[in-house]
């Protein structure tokens, strides 16, 4: 099931962006085998990781190696030799280190395209610098322009730095270099770095900035909680609700199901009026609960959306009549994204066990039953 059905991607175990890739390639039919690293211990972390339920692990199949045995780096350059894609999210020159860098792969499988993702880039005065999420953004400008202006800018999850700046990029660009590699017969190194994915990102705020309609101040624009027509607001109950009827014909349509007459509100686009039409819509919005505002003006064009807690949303009857949710053993988790008519992707089997698959792997590369037991027996294959 799914466009990726016939791809065969290898991923080196790691956390943030690269399984995220991975959970992206695999909910869209790619077969993808995940190298992980031997679980050290008994009980407690070292259990937990073991049985691996990660709702971003979905897809795999899983095999533990030894990789500072050089049989469990051949083992994996086996691998290397029948896979597509193969996509890593360490530092600058570990898995170089490791004997897996795009050399050591391209000198098995040349059309290979290797996919990295880090913070900073495989080049770069801060490449080898440690880093998450949150410092990435900062350096983009993306995290300045977000939240209030007086106050210090909030973390906003890790989605545009882990998420969308980097797994989501590693995905599109192994996927163009997959598309070249077929026409070409050569693969390539795919240098996907989150500074570059969230700067990316924030395109259409630069270019406003560019032309004179964006200001660096934060909390002074249209899209970044300013303007009164496009924010939240609190309701009686204590819930929020999202209003964004930006265009003219539907900011008259929520003044009109408000049922407001205040002359001052037709001024939309008068910046200097902004904060007082905000305090007035905000006291307008705490007079009903979010139920009441959800029946006056859900599914209007008045754009509005209540503001659905994790646990509300995949209850809401437009996720379920589209099935933007699944349920499986009594947990809700995000459906596969985007959607296909002709080659629909299924939701892909749970995330493995660490070392799963291990031995089936092997016997697929062809190591007979006393290979396979001399590599578990030498602590170079894990096996649960």
């Amino acid at each position: 099931m799914g466009p990726l059905s016939d791809v065969r991607v290898l991923e080196l175990a790691g956390i943030g962006p690269a399984p995220f890739a991975g959970m992206m390639l695999a909910d869209m039919g790619a077969q993808v085998i995940r190298i992980d690293r031997i679980p050290s211990g008994v009980g407690g972390a070292a259990a937990a990781i073991m049985r691996n339920d990660g709702i971003v692990d979905r897809g795999r199949r899983s095999i533990a190696l030894n990789l500072k045995d050089p049989r469990g780096v051949e083992t994996a350059l086996k691998l290397v030799e029948r896979a597509d894609v193969l996509i890593e999210g360490f530092r600058p020159g570990v898995t170089e280190k490791l004997g897996l860098g795009p050399a050591a792969c391209h000198a098995r499988n040349r059309k290979l395209v290797y996919g990295r993702v880090t913070g900073w880039g495989q080049t770069g005065p801060l490449a080898q610098a440690a880093g998450h999420d949150l410092n990435y953004i900062a350096l983009s400008g993306a995290l300045h322009a977000m939240g209030p202006k007086d106050r210090p800018p909030p973390p906003p999850l890790n989605l545009v730095g882990d998420y969308g700046g980097g797994g989501m990029l590693l995905a599109v660009g192994v996927l163009a270099a997959l598309y070249e590699s077929q026409r070409s017969g050569a693969g390539q190194v795919v240098d996907a770095a989150m500074i570059d994915g969230a700067a990316a990102l924030m395109a259409a705020p630069y270019g406003m900035m560019a032309k004179g309609y964006w200001s660096d101040e934060r909390e002074s624009n249209l899209s970044d909680g300013s303007a009164p027509f496009y924010t939240t607001y609190e309701c009686a109950d204590g819930g929020y609700v999202a209003i964004g009827p930006i265009e003219p014909q539907f900011y008259r349509l929520l003044l009109e199901k408000c049922e407001i007459a205040d002359p001052s509100f037709a001024a939309q686009w008068e910046r200097a009026q902004w904060p007082v039409l905000k305090a007035k819509l905000a006291r307008l919005f705490r007079t009903r609960s979010r139920d009441e505002w959800c029946a006056l003006l859900e599914g209007s064009d008045a754009c509005f959306a209540p503001v659905l807690s994790m646990k509300e949303a995949p209850r809401h009857p437009h996720n379920r009549a589209r099935g933007v949710f699944v349920e499986t053993g009594g947990a809700a988790q995000p459906a596969p994204a985007p959607r296909f008519d002709r080659t629909p992707s299924a939701l892909p089997r749970p995330a493995p066990a660490i070392g799963i698959d291990g031995e089936a792997l092997l016997r697929e590369l062809g190591h007979s039953e006393a290979d396979i037991t001399a590599l578990v027996d030498a602590g170079v294959v894990f096996r649960p």
